[in-house]
């Protein structure tokens, strides 16, 4: 029997085949890390690139390179060497497309490309990713299988209220 977990922003979860892992991204980025033959799988949640406060001693999954520290961890904790797994990369999306911004302060822009970045640092492949675009997405991570099953969700356009007077 599959046990369904429900991460949440700034989570991160580690399980065995037991497990499919489920969220909902908007801006924010999660990364999905699968060792083939151990069928361990686990899944990050992230919101911002980078803290910026760094006195800060305990690690925090809302920001990508700490969610990515404690990916490895658990990773190697369950004896499972990270650069055999496969990376998948969901998320990003634009939340706010009638609202025009540079690119410096697209946070779902910056979150996708710091995922690849710290795979890439890591040297783990990343095997797909789902990124960018316009609504939020729906994530189910399948660690039976390494499946990973995306729906984007595009915004409702904002109803135009004209006020009475």
């Amino acid at each position: 029997m599959t046990t369904d977990i429900i991460l949440m922003p700034g989570e991160c979860y580690i399980g065995d085949e037991n497990y499919r892992i489920r969220t909902l991204l908007g801006s924010c980025v999660s990364i999905t890390l699968w060792h083939p033959k151990m069928k361990i799988g686990a899944m990050s949640h992230f919101l911002l690139p980078l803290r910026g406060d760094k006195t800060v001693l305990e690690l925090d999954g809302r920001y990508a390179d700490e969610a990515m520290w404690l990916l490895l961890k658990d990773l190697l904790s369950m004896n499972v060497p990270p650069t055999q797994c496969e990376a998948k990369i969901f998320g990003g999306g634009n939340m706010f497309p009638q609202q025009t911004r540079s690119e410096r302060f697209n946070v779902g822009q910056r979150n996708g490309e710091a995922a690849r970045s710290l795979l890439r640092a890591y040297k783990i492949p990343i095997v797909s990713e789902n990124l960018f675009g316009t609504g939020h997405r729906k994530i189910i991570f399948e660690i039976s299988s390494g499946a990973v099953w995306t729906r984007l969700v595009e915004p409702s356009p904002l109803p135009d209220i004209k006020k009475n007077i």
